[in-house]
């Protein structure tokens, strides 16, 4: 038998080398995204400090995870379904600035309180870690203070394609640009270019490309009329001619 730091016990198998029991006994080493998350530079012994200050969540579709200005007291690594970045601009209109999936990494402010607001677009499953006992972390193994780092260039990386996108594009460059981005990510998991999972709705796009709900509707009937996308089950769109929607997406 052993217990592990969060004070879980778990059964050994004899058999297994010393690694082995480290990986069985920790639910970080079992990890299905730990390829594309910050903590893959840790080895099986250091992920069972990661283990110890780690809180598993579940959250349902459309529940608030992190709210604009509040202490930035949490971070989290998403693990599985999908969440919306957004700020509430003065007039009360939402503006999303992003979106996350499995592997990215939330929470990440350099001042003391968040500065926008997170929520679930579906069923949502998030590594929650104290902001202070991941810095102590941090602080000790160097490593990952180089993963922080490149967590906060994608944030960067987020926000200049936000900007890109809500400058000079017709609604139709708008959204085939939008697709190709969610087409690059999923490759960076490990996925297929296609088909897409898309499961945020009209709405919240329209809210993330700076155009109405309408808009977005139309947009993307126009483009299954010209058979460049179809439409599948599941919120998943199969991009018929990749280098063509990327014509599309630069108004060519």
């Amino acid at each position: 038998m052993g217990i592990t730091a969060a004070g879980k016990t778990r059964i050994f198998d004899d058999s297994l080398n010393a690694d082995e029991k480290l990986a069985r006994s920790n639910p970080c080493a079992d990890c299905t995204v730990r390829n594309l998350s910050f903590c893959n530079c840790l080895n099986n012994q250091e992920l069972e400090e990661l283990d110890a200050i780690v809180t598993h969540l579940e959250v349902p579709a459309r529940a608030p995870i992190i709210d604009e200005k509040e202490p930035a007291e949490f971070l989290f690594n998403v693990t599985g379904g999908a969440v919306k970045l957004y700020k509430l601009l003065a007039d009360g209109r939402r503006q999303i600035t992003g979106f996350l999936f499995a592997g990215d990494f939330l929470g990440i402010a350099m001042k003391d309180n968040y500065v926008y607001s997170a929520e679930s677009v579906n069923k949502t499953t998030l590594c929650r870690f104290r902001r202070t006992e991941l810095e102590e972390m941090v602080d000790k193994h160097a490593k990952l203070s180089k993963q922080m780092l490149n967590m906060a260039s994608n944030e960067l990386e987020m926000a200049q394609e936000q900007m890109l996108l809500l400058g000079r594009k017709t609604a139709k460059e708008k959204l085939c640009s939008f697709l190709l981005t969610l087409s690059k990510r999923a490759e960076k998991r490990g996925e297929a270019a296609t088909p897409i999972y898309v499961p945020m709705s009209r709405a919240d796009i329209g809210d993330y490309l700076g155009l109405t709900t309408e808009t977005v509707s139309r947009t993307f009937t126009n483009l299954k009329r010209d058979r460049v996308i179809r439409l599948q089950e599941g919120s998943m769109i199969h991009l018929n001619d990749l280098e063509e929607l990327e014509d599309h997406s630069e108004g060519l």
